[in-house]
């Protein structure tokens, strides 16, 4: 199957499970997999033939800023099920990135990944 890739989609948000999270908020960065036939868009060169993407990227941006779970997973969820109800694809990965989660003496990444 073919697949568009979305990556570094970044926006400012409150999910998490401490309260300075839910208060603060953090940055988030997400990637997208999208999954469809991209055959006839190769063929036509028409928009119209494939995904427009830009719709997942404002529909991704406007869910990190809007939303206010506990769990990253949750808002993965949610961002898959959103990208799915845009009609145009048959299947999704979301991967949320925390990129300086607040964990004492830890300066890594968090990351959950979805395929639905």
């Amino acid at each position: 199957m073919d697949s568009i890739h979305v990556t570094g989609i970044r926006a400012y948000g409150y999910v998490g499970v401490l309260p300075e999270e839910q208060t603060l908020g953090q940055w988030f960065e997400v990637d997208l997999t999208l999954w469809r036939s991209l055959s006839e868009a190769g063929k036509s060169d028409r928009l119209e033939d494939t995904f427009d993407y830009r719709s997942s990227i404002q529909a991704v941006k406007t869910l990190v800023q809007t939303a206010r779970f506990k769990l990253i997973e949750m808002l993965a969820e949610e961002i898959a099920q959103q990208i799915l109800a845009l009609g145009g694809v048959e299947q999704v990965r979301v991967r949320i990135t925390k990129p300086a989660p607040p964990i004492p003496d830890f300066s890594g990444t968090v990351a959950v990944e979805i395929v639905r």
